[in-house]
């Protein structure tokens, strides 16, 4: 799965958050905390990957 995902666009922490329907607020403190979020510091900014936040609401981390 990961192969057919390298050319997938990076989003960024607004993105993600609006992707998963919570405020970016609350993706920095899921990071701080270390949720196991699937983000990637690039530079100085998080970028995600959709199907990489996908796969851990699924996993049903993102609900420990």
């Amino acid at each position: 799965m990961v192969e057919n995902n390298v050319n997938e666009k990076w989003i960024s922490i607004d993105d993600a958050a609006e992707y998963l329907g919570v405020k970016p607020v609350t993706i920095r403190d899921w990071i701080r905390k270390g949720k196991d979020i699937p983000a990637h510091k690039i530079g100085k900014q998080w970028k995600f990957k959709f199907s990489e936040l996908d796969a851990w609401v699924k996993s049903g981390q993102s609900a420990e």
